[in-house]
């Protein structure tokens, strides 16, 4: 883990960060973002100490990075930035060998990795490896950027606005190498971006900064659907949760209080009920709120009810979903099936919330209409 202990940096007079508390999560993509001059590219630089603390701690694994010695922390680290840094004079192979030959590691070992590094990155390498760097794309050469921030197999790289300067459809690619890669190699990533689509995107950890202050720290979903104050909501944006429906959970849009009845009450009564309350089904719970069956009113017209109860209408096998089910596979599950009414459940089959096909309507159209109303 990497922790930053009440951080701060002054040039001189100004105050780039101010008391940074951080804890960055192993085996994670964290990034860091703000506006321009907020301190997030000080802050990564600070993690391999190419620029140093005014005051305050950074420990990695509980140790001091002051006690290392600066050139070997960076070589222990991946390091990947926007214009790749890629050395000019250098072969495609010479720039993914430099650190592990400078370390001395064994040749065969080196030449083994160079050509997983560049299977991982999608470049072949018989065609790429003895090529120099203004041979290459943009995008090309930045998959040889992390090619060699991977090449020594470190726990931690680094990755300042690596993607920034690609053309869109490049851009969006690597974002998904980079996962792809996460999935398979589990390294500790802490990515500076000013992107916030491209932070939700890729990261488990968001922390967001403004005047070199740490201002949120949380999941891209919590910050989207509970940004910390008025500049996280107006930096991240009202209606961007709707821009990664799979972040929105059914719980955000479920009715909370569905009309309920209990198996043994009369149908005179359910009837009334889902007449008063305007509705055409009723979820039937026993006494702990455990959903037992849904009784629509379709079910109950030229029927002899006298003297029944709903339990002798109830319909027993119905679909459920979970509150924390996303809404991508609540749709799904709707236009399956072609029904228009979903309880929610929890895992002990008590009754949390109800979907409906025009409350789901209603969701989904409200973003379009506050819009119009901005």
């Amino acid at each position: 883990m990497i922790r930053l202990e009440n951080v701060s940096k002054n040039y001189k007079d100004k105050k780039i960060l101010q008391n940074i508390n951080l804890e960055i999560q192993d085996n994670a993509i964290t990034t860091l973002i703000g506006e321009s001059g907020c301190g997030k590219t000080t802050t990564l630089k600070m993690i391999n100490r190419l620029i140093e603390p005014s005051s305050g701690t950074i420990t990695i694994d509980g140790q001091d990075i002051r006690k290392k010695n600066p050139i070997a922390l960076r070589r222990s680290m991946g390091y990947v930035i926007q214009q790749t840094g890629l050395f000019p004079h250098m072969t495609i192979r010479q720039n993914i060998e430099l650190i592990s030959k400078i370390e001395k590691k064994d040749p065969k070992k080196i030449k083994e990795r160079t050509l997983e590094m560049m299977e991982m990155v999608g470049l072949n390498a018989e065609e790429y490896l003895d090529r120099y760097p203004s041979e290459l794309s943009g995008g090309q050469q930045q998959r040889v950027g992390i090619a060699r921030a991977f090449a020594s197999d470190p726990k931690i790289v680094l990755m300042d606005e690596p993607f920034s300067a690609l053309d869109p459809l490049t851009r969006s690619s690597l974002q998904d190498e980079l996962i792809h890669l996460q999935e398979n190699y589990h390294k500790t990533i802490v990515f500076v971006t000013h992107d916030m689509d491209e932070a939700i995107k890729i990261s488990d950890k968001i922390a967001i900064m403004d005047g070199g202050k740490l201002v949120q720290y949380d999941t891209p979903e919590n910050i989207l659907k509970h940004p910390a104050n008025d500049f996280v909501r107006t930096f991240v944006g009202n209606k961007r949760i709707w821009t990664s429906p799979n972040l929105i959970r059914v719980e955000d849009i479920m009715m909370d209080h569905p009309v309920t009845c209990k198996p043994n009450f009369s149908i005179f009564y359910c009837l009334n009920k889902m007449k008063m309350s305007h509705v055409d089904t009723l979820m039937v719970v026993d006494e702990k709120k455990k959903l037992q069956g849904i009784l629509y009113a379709s079910s109950l017209t030229n029927v002899n009810y006298e003297n029944k109860k709903a339990r002798d209408f109830i319909e027993n096998d119905f679909l459920s979903v979970h509150p924390e089910d996303s809404i991508i596979d609540l749709l799904k599950i709707i236009d399956e099936n072609k029904i228009s009414t979903m309880p929610v459940v929890d895992h002990k089959g008590i009754l949390k919330g109800l979907i409906t096909r025009s409350s789901l309507l209603t969701s989904l159209s409200q973003q379009f209409l506050e819009k119009e109303e901005q």
